[in-house]
Order: C-alpha cells, then structure tokens, then sequence
C-alpha cells in the first residue's frame, strides 16, 4: 500500500531542527520523516534536493479587503498571493465594510473565505459587540482584533466599530476575552498624544510623507510605547491573553521583554516593513508607498535583537494593500493617503534572505513564521511544523537563487510592490496545503474554496489543537 506523496532529497525544518530527510505525506498530514533508503512507496514524488522543505507560514495579521474595498484586493486575490509567498493559513482582519463586529458579519466572512480561498484561513472580529464576544469564539476564530486609532482626515483604514480607546472599556472587554482563552490582537496606538504631536507637525505644513513618519515616530515613539504599557498592565490585571501588532521601538521591545518575565501571556509581530522597508531613504524615496511607518536606526537595531532573542515572538506581514491613486495623494497630502504596504507575497522569502545574509537562524525564522504563531493562536500540532500528525502544510524553497522582485509578478489588484527592484537570494518554489500543491513553478495552481478553516475552540487554549485537527480531517 502506498502513501500519496514523497518529498525526497531536501532539508527538512523539523521542530527539532533541520535534518536531510524524506518527508512522506498522507491523507493530507506527515506521515513520517525518513531517512532516503526507507522504502515507502509512494503515489507521487517530488524531488527537492538542494532545496529547503519548510512549514508553510502562518500569516496572523492579513488585510484581505473584502467585504467592502474589494478594488484594493479581495479573499481569493490574498489568497492567491499567500500561495505563491508560502503562506498556507492566513487570519483576516475586521477593518471591512461592514466591519467584522459580530456573529452576523463573521458568519458572512466565514462564507466568503469557504468560496474563494485557496488556502487555510481564520479571522480576527473586533469585540467591540460585547454581547457577541462569546458567540465568535465558539464559532471557532482564534483571536479578536482591535484598534486603539482614530485616523486623522480619513476614515480608513481604522472605521468606526473597530476601536476601543478607553481604558475602562479595554479592561472590561479583555476580561470577557479572557474566559474564552482567545488572543487579544491590539494595534497600539495613544490618541491623545498623537492629536497634539500630528497637530504641531500639519500646523507646520508639514503635510508630507516625511512629517507623517517623523509624527508617527516623534518622541522616540511615545504613542507606541505609552499604549503599549497600558496594554500590558491590563493583561496582567485581566488574565487575558494579549498580541502586540506592529512592535517597533526600543522601549515597547523592552516592555514585553519585561512583561514576559513577569508572565504575563503576551506575544508580539515584526510585520515586513520594519526589518525591511522602515528606513529615512525608503520614506524619502517611496514616500506614500513605503508607508506604513517609518522605523529609525536605533529602534530597527532593536528589532532585529528582538528577532533573534526571542522577544518578538512572531513575523506577521500586515499585508495592506491600496491602489496607486490612494497612495499618489500622500507626496503632497499624506494624512489623507491610505497607509499601509502589501507584504504577503514576499516576506517568508524575504526571511530566508535575512537568514542567507547572517541575520536570523533559520530556526528562528521559521519559528517566527510558523511554528510559534501556530502555537500561540491554538494551532499546535496541526499547523505551522513538520511532525508526524500536522497539517502537510509545506514550503519547498531554493535557498540559494538569486532573483530580483518586480512590479510585473506581483499578483495583488494593485499592481505594484515597494519591492520592486530589490534583489534577494531565496526563492519559493512550491507551496502545499495539507498536501495538494496550491503553488507550483511559478504559477498558482489552487482553485477557490481549496482552503479551509483551521479552527479553534472557545473554551481555551488545552482544547485548540484537537478542535483543528478535526476541522482539518474533516477538509481532506
């Protein structure tokens, strides 16, 4: 009797670490780790010698647009774009329209996903309906998402129903939270501050990409790191488990590092554009398109140190795509221009380059993609490592081909990446969710309604993994 398919002659990224081995793959999960002489017969092999055999990402933090913005991208389009980056479970966000803010419209997004994604998903609903935080939970998402932003001269992308900025309302929505053992993802954010800070800089004039990001990023970043330390102290106060988006200073890396040592349940993200597109050249060269946000050299240097430590415990693309007329605006009125970058596409293989170049391990890399978020948002032991028993949920990548990314292969609505033109050292190859190719050579081979949802359970954390491995058997 023969398995279905056999990975053979690669680096295998183990949890253990990496070892040359012969993945073999089943009824869509590993079904061994084999040394090459091993006879299993096999339905089909594929021959990835000189190649790494890596867990597919697992993207916690994905703007996919729809319902709503679909002119910017939509599910199947993302998805498209997380298969050919070696992305093979993303989490959405609730910044939709209408936003995801209850039973009803995440019933609604659960639906679009079934129909149009091609890989693995969940979604992260805002908790702002506390009458219906519960209700999401046992709907079987893994994290809520909130936002403590209110956009200056826009209404998006931070709509209305997605934000909570009391401190009160925070505490009391972290301790509905806490009883059904989900993650808290919060982008940080102090508004009362940023209002006098961004206020000095548009009376100045200063109404340009290089006064929003020195704005965002004033004070060596106070409006982070003041929302921050609020954030952590109403987690220990509340139980509640809690994911910091978008770290990026010196002093909030410090917080967490602090707070974890405490033990309070908090994990944090890198998202692409600050190891990789935060500097004073990129705002000055790409202005609206390299923001996002602007990281200076000493808080960058803390990230990377955070990276390699441990601290920062997750890489998370922020995947934020706006067309071209959205982002033209901003050289000359940035406060009215969509912030936010696409990354899906590219950020495991800008990883792998990090890794080529001496900055991160490659164990560490491919913990911060996969195997930690798997864990940390109720996925352990389906998703995000190669072991017997887990989704086959794999990347298949060429750590030694040199490419420059371009405008003309970037698969999103919009058209265009902040990339272009840059040249790396890794590349992926193929992409497979629970077994079945979804990238090949090139060419998304996925079809829509492929994915599925990888679940997990409202009563806590212990129940997660068994939940999501039976939501997985049930999609094979």
């Amino acid at each position: 009797m023969s398995i279905d398919l056999r990975i053979s002659g690669g680096i295998v990224v183990t949890p253990s670490g990496p070892v040359a081995a012969d993945l073999l793959i089943d009824d869509g999960r590993v079904a061994g780790i084999v040394g090459a002489g091993v006879a299993a017969p096999a339905d089909r092999t594929i021959d990835a010698t000189g190649r790494l055999v890596l867990p597919g990402m697992v993207d916690v933090h994905v703007h996919t647009r729809e319902p709503g913005y679909e002119h910017k991208d939509d599910i199947l389009t993302t998805s498209q774009q997380a298969a050919a980056g070696g992305v093979t479970t993303m989490f959405g966000m609730p910044n939709l329209n209408p936003p995801t803010v209850d039973v009803t419209t995440l019933r609604d997004v659960f639906d679009r996903y079934t129909a149009s994604s091609i890989v693995d998903w969940n979604h992260n609903p805002a908790p702002t309906k506390f009458d219906d935080i519960v209700p999401m939970a046992e709907m079987g998402i893994c994290a809520y998402k909130i936002y403590m932003v209110v956009d200056t001269g826009r209404t998006y992308p931070h709509p209305a129903g997605t934000g909570i900025h009391d401190h009160g309302h925070l505490l009391q929505i972290m301790d509905r939270i806490a009883t059904t053992g989900k993650r808290f993802i919060v982008h940080p954010h102090d508004q009362a501050l940023m209002d006098y800070i961004e206020g000095e800089v548009l009376a100045r004039g200063e109404n340009t990409p290089q006064g929003y990001a020195s704005a965002y990023a004033a004070r060596e970043g106070v409006i982070w790191d003041t929302a921050i330390d609020v954030v952590l102290r109403l987690a220990e106060a509340s139980g509640c488990p809690v994911h910091i988006a978008h770290i990026q200073t010196r002093r909030s890396i410090d917080a967490v590092r602090r707070a974890k040592a405490a033990g309070v349940d908090v994990t944090c993200e890198v998202n692409h554009w600050a190891p990789f597109l935060s500097t004073w050249n990129d705002v000055e060269t790409l202005g609206p398109y390299a923001l996002s946000y602007w990281v200076p050299d000493d808080n960058r240097a803390a990230i990377w140190e955070g990276m390699r430590d441990g601290t920062i415990d997750i890489a998370s693309s922020d995947h934020a795509p706006h067309t071209r007329e959205e982002k033209e605006i901003g050289w000359t009125e940035m406060w009215s221009a969509h912030t936010g970058t696409p990354g899906i596409q590219y950020y495991y293989e800008l990883m792998l380059d990090a890794v080529n170049r001496g900055e991160l391990t490659l164990e560490r890399a491919v913990d911060m993609v996969a195997r930690i978020p798997a864990e940390k948002f109720g996925l352990a032991g389906v998703k995000g490592s190669l072991e017997v028993g887990a989704d086959a949920d794999i990347v298949i990548a060429d750590p030694a081909h040199e490419w420059t990314i371009t405008n003309d292969d970037v698969l999103s609505k919009i058209g265009w990446t902040p990339y272009d033109g840059r040249t790396i050292s890794a590349r992926i190859e193929r992409t497979l969710v629970r077994g079945r190719e979804v990238y090949a050579d090139g060419v998304v081979v996925g079809k829509p309604g492929d994915g599925k949802l990888a679940a997990a359970r409202a009563e806590g954390p212990a129940a997660h993994a068994a939940v999501a491995a039976g939501s997985a058997a049930e999609g094979n």
